[in-house]
């Protein structure tokens, strides 16, 4: 019997889903918190996602599979390619458009109806803003703290080339 992967029941038929990017086998009752992954032993599932196939069944994007053992080096696209990331430096560019504005965290909390803890706890970088926090923000001190989705991947490659370093540019292997 194999152990679901999110509350620990064991299952005699585990299901594979999609639960926020993750691909993990759960039991039938925590089957409703992702989306069924289509294993290449199922044939008839009509599901969103589908590991086996090289057709593009989600959002539309031309390049969104690859076949199997292809050994390609692209990656499958899936939602959280689309979306906006918030910046790194946010904590910095909250604190530094309320000082320009001459708003106290107070003063800023209650022009956007929030609490002031809130406020402090996004200036010290402890908490990243909700949509809603993030929209009145934008709008209220005219700043923007989200990066748009970029189609490179990027973060993902390294090397000396890069000047950043990924654990298999480090590692060496015993073979």
């Amino acid at each position: 019997m194999a152990q679901c992967e999110m509350c620990g029941a064991e299952t005699s038929s585990p299901k594979t889903v999609k639960i926020e990017g993750a691909e993990i086998d759960v039991c039938s009752s925590c089957a409703q918190f992702g989306t069924e992954v289509r294993t290449q032993s199922s044939g008839s599932a009509s599901t969103k996602y589908s590991t086996g196939s090289s057709g593009s069944s989600g959002s539309g994007s031309g390049s969104a599979g690859s076949s199997g053992s292809s050994g390609g080096t692209r990656r499958r696209r899936d939602m959280f390619d689309q979306m906006d990331e918030v910046v790194q430096d946010y904590d910095a560019r909250i604190r530094s458009a309320r000082e320009a504005a001459g708003l106290t965290q107070e003063e800023l909390a209650k022009q956007l109806n929030e609490k002031a803890s809130l406020v402090r706890k996004l200036e010290r970088g402890d908490m990243l803003p909700s949509d809603d926090v993030q929209r009145k923000l934008e709008r209220k001190l005219d700043i923007t703290l989200t990066e748009g989705a970029t189609d490179d991947d990027t973060e993902w490659e390294g090397g000396a080339s890069t000047g950043s370093y990924t654990l298999g540019d480090v590692v060496k292997r015993k073979d």
